[in-house]
């Protein structure tokens, strides 16, 4: 259907108010408004893994989850833990044990560092099984519930609790993975990134699309975080348009294989416009550190055109 931004707000919430989440972080917004995406009438089964947002939206006896059914399951195991539920809910209507009145959807929630890395191997193994399951990788680019230690999503030369930038290194010295890619390389149906920037547009349509495709669908979720980035609460949407806008984080979807870039820049600004706003990469700004803006600038560019290149490719081959 769609989509209409007064329609979407006044939909019942699945994840409300009340949560331990810090003010200015991207993933709460980003996780309400892909929650949004279910038909009122729907349930849904959550898995999420420990993280940010397991300790701080489920505390017991109090959660900010409502009208779903909330499991937490370790790190390393959202995307196995949700595909034995899955499993287990067809065999029980298969059996008429439960109602065939009622849809219930399946969505797992992560973080980069639940997802990309200790999580990888249960979820690469729950796409390539076909459940018919969603994964939504909120990615804040390192392991910010413990101490922002890196991760395998933090970026090329960012600093953290254990990539420091100073006088032995210039913060991480690997470019980060690209999960989105893996997950296409999976040949799933429906796999997406997005960002919560300018209407929400973008990740609600997104988000509906991976949730109402049968099969096992992927989305990836742009969640920045003030603490281990360090930037004032209140910018928040700017950087999310600043990482969309720089391609630094291009959003797309790729659906049966073919590309489809969803938000171009009508002026494609520099990297430093998006680095500049945040502490962890402030290092890169001395005089003798500039030429590493200049060569994460080249990965960029280089990762932008192999996309706009994908999209060109994929788009012909449908159209032939």
């Amino acid at each position: 259907m769609p989509y209409n931004i007064k329609e979407m707000v006044n939909k019942k919430s699945r994840f409300v108010s009340g949560h331990r989440m810090c003010a200015g972080c991207g993933a709460p917004p980003a996780i309400r408004t892909i929650l949004r995406a279910l038909k009122d009438e729907d349930n849904a089964v959550i898995s999420n893994a420990t993280g940010c947002l397991e300790v701080s939206s489920f505390l017991y006896p109090y959660t900010a989850w409502k009208n779903v059914s909330y499991i937490h399951t370790a790190f390393e195991c959202a995307a196995a833990t949700l595909s034995g539920a899955q499993t287990a809910y067809t065999k029980f209507k298969k059996d008429g044990k439960i109602p065939n009145d009622k849809t219930t959807k399946f969505i797992a929630i992560g973080g980069d560092g639940g997802t990309l890395d200790i999580g990888l191997q249960s979820l690469s193994g729950a796409m390539e099984r076909n459940h018919d399951i969603t994964y939504v990788c909120y990615d804040n680019g390192a392991y910010m519930n413990t101490g922002t230690q890196r991760s395998s999503s933090t970026p090329h030369f960012a600093d953290t609790t254990t990539s420091p930038a100073g006088k032995v290194s210039q913060g991480k010295s690997q470019p980060r993975k690209d999960l989105t890619q893996i997950m296409i390389s999976h040949n799933l149906p429906y796999v997406a990134q997005t960002a919560l920037f300018a209407n929400q547009k973008d990740i609600y349509e997104k988000a509906q699309k991976a949730i109402y495709t049968e099969g096992p669908t992927f989305l990836s979720v742009f969640a920045p975080c003030p603490r281990g980035w360090g930037y004032p609460t209140e910018d928040l949407q700017l950087i999310e348009k600043l990482a969309v806008d720089t391609c630094f984080w291009p959003v797309y979807e790729v659906e049966n294989g073919v590309y489809k870039i969803t938000y171009k820049p009508i002026k494609k600004l520099p990297v430093e416009e998006f680095l500049k706003t945040q502490k962890r990469f402030k290092h890169l700004f001395k005089e003798e550190n500039k030429h590493l803006i200049d060569e994460l600038q080249k990965e960029i560019d280089a990762k932008w055109e192999n996309l706009l290149l994908m999209e060109e490719i994929t788009n012909k081959k449908e159209n032939e």
